[in-house]
């Protein structure tokens, strides 16, 4: 019996035990990612009393994996926990800091 390769045996078993995402699609039906549009919807969602996993980035090449990753946990975690993108958040802070200055 041949064996197989180091790489595809280490990508099968990656594929068996990784939790999210593998590059496989999935169909998760609609996005449970809330996309931060104002303070005031942020806070609101805060007082509802439900935990809360909010991702700081910005969208780009690099960020897709954590973009999949994101949206697989919120389907699975739906409803009891909630999750929020911040989307170039670091940018328009760092923008408005320094105009303070």
């Amino acid at each position: 019996m041949e064996q197989q390769p180091f790489l595809d045996r280490m990508l099968g078993q990656l594929r068996c035990t990784c939790k999210y995402y593998t590059g496989y699609p999935k169909d998760l039906g609609p996005s449970r990612v809330i996309h931060f549009t104002s303070e005031r919807e942020f806070v609101k969602l805060l007082h509802e009393g439900y935990p809360m996993v909010v991702a700081f980035s910005i969208r780009g090449n690099y960020t897709r994996h954590l973009d999949k990753v994101l949206e697989e946990a919120a389907a699975e975690f739906y409803p009891g926990v909630k999750f929020m993108r911040v989307s170039g958040f670091c940018s328009v802070y760092n923008m408005n800091a320094d105009e303070h200055y």
